[in-house]
């Protein structure tokens, strides 16, 4: 039986990574200045290349594609996480508070201008601390209070971050377009900057994925297997808040990726995380590839937030989950 299901998650992993691969190169073709696949190709063979369609592929679509996926992968695979550790078919990155914080230290940011990404990082991060210490009861943290932490604390940074905007006079436009998500600023800086974090982070949750897997059955069942459970909870917690942190800082506020990716990537194949987390990744990807070229495009010369069409698909997919799901919650 398990030799069977590695067989059937190895064709869907080559299968999606092969949709992930064809889905960055179509990607690359479009936009304001179609661009044949041969002159994709072309480009792509030689990125030091000075012709215009390789300096536009090379220069500005090729990194923005790249950081979408990982941007996307990062969602997805913290959001799994979560759902996986609060036993939560809701939960996402956002539900304790990170994106909370991270999109408060980036509005502080660009008002005082210095670094957002490092701004939104570290508020994330301190976010996610605050957020475990105030639901810490006699050494453990039960997931209740923790999801309650979050909440509270998600409305008081909310709350901070329209006050900055209040305040922040001419950089009140950069602030409210970063806070829809985009990905229009991507440069090769960004994505050298995210993708290590990313790709360990990911590799970080994956490690987790039979503790994920036992927790599923109760926190006590866990303990039993011999899983320390709040170490666990701890570890985890401090990977998703890197790499939600990391993917807020180079794209902005990103909503539903992290909630309905999961359980399209459940409806494929299970709940099991070992092959979940990496399945949930490639989604992501996929999907927020597809997202920002249509963000990119659709109303062309001009651009969409990014954050619009994931709201606009995922909103409706949420409801869907809602009434389907409303007995179990």
């Amino acid at each position: 039986m398990e030799q069977n299901n590695i067989a059937k998650w190895g064709m869907i992993l080559i299968s999606l990574v092969l949709i992930l691969i064809l889905s960055m190169l179509a990607s690359t073709a479009i936009g304001p200045v179609s661009i044949p696949l041969k002159g994709v190709f072309t480009a792509l063979t030689n990125l030091n290349a000075q012709g215009t369609e390789s300096i536009i592929i090379s220069q500005i679509r090729l990194p923005r594609i790249i950081l979408a996926a990982l941007v996307g992968s990062a969602l997805a695979v913290a959001g799994a996480a979560m759902q996986g550790l609060f036993k939560n078919p809701m939960a996402d990155p956002y539900v304790i508070g990170i994106s909370s914080g991270a999109a408060f230290g980036a509005s502080i940011a660009i008002v005082v201008h210095l670094s957002v990404p490092v701004f939104a990082f570290l508020f994330a991060a301190g976010t996610a601390f605050l957020v475990y210490n105030i639901a810490k009861k006699n050494g453990r943290v039960p997931v209740e209070t923790l999801l309650l932490s979050g909440i509270a604390v998600a409305a008081f940074f909310s709350a901070m971050t329209s006050l900055v905007m209040y305040l922040a006079g001419e950089d009140l436009h950069q602030i409210v377009f970063w806070l829809m998500g985009g990905l229009w600023g991507s440069d090769w800086g960004k994505v050298t900057v995210a993708a290590p974090f990313i790709f360990l982070g990911t590799i970080g949750i994956f490690v987790f994925s039979r503790d994920l897997n036992a927790m599923l059955l109760g926190e006590e069942h866990a303990q039993h297997l011999g899983i320390e459970v709040e170490n666990v909870k701890k570890i985890l917690l401090v990977l998703v808040s890197l790499i939600t942190g990391i993917a807020v800082a180079v794209s902005g506020i990103i909503g539903f990726v992290g909630l309905i990716i999961p359980h399209i990537a459940r409806l494929v194949v299970g709940p099991d995380h070992r092959i979940l987390i990496p399945v949930s990744a490639l989604i992501g990807a996929i999907f927020l590839v597809w997202a920002d070229t249509l963000a990119r495009t659709i109303i062309s010369p001009t651009e969409l937030p990014v954050g619009i069409i994931t709201a606009f698909f995922g909103a409706p997919f949420f409801i869907y989950l809602l009434r389907r799901k409303r007995g179990n919650i």
